[in-house]
């Protein structure tokens, strides 16, 4: 079993800026695509950003310009830069990672916008 483990969340206000971290542990033998997603209340999960394990980066329309995914192999970690937020990215985010084809979730992280 491979457990991801997010860090960073937590409440600020619009215009400002979040850094999460989600950590690869346990059986990794090999972490390949990386990824965040988010669901808002009453809202399905949408995808955030995704990254592969040569950094080719892939981001949703809404927060293109303002979030920066990276990734850390040798720490088996992704991160999500988040900058200028508003109220609407407000959610819980989750990371997925490949290990050996088999896709892991980690447990959420909230991160709430205040205006």
């Amino acid at each position: 079993q491979v457990q991801l483990v997010e860090s960073g969340g937590g409440l600020v206000q619009a215009g400002g800026s979040l850094r999460l971290s989600c950590a690869a542990s346990g059986r990794v033998v090999r972490i390949d695509d990386m990824g965040w997603y988010r669901q808002a209340p009453g809202k399905q999960r949408d995808l955030v950003a995704t990254i592969t394990r040569g950094t080719i980066t892939n981001y949703a329309d809404s927060v293109k310009d303002r979030f920066t995914i990276s990734r850390d192999n040798a720490k088996n970690t992704v991160y999500l830069q988040m900058n200028s937020l508003k109220p609407e990215d407000t959610a819980v985010y989750s990371c997925k990672a490949y290990n050996l084809g088999i896709a892991y979730w980690g447990q959420g992280t909230q991160v709430t916008v205040s205006s």
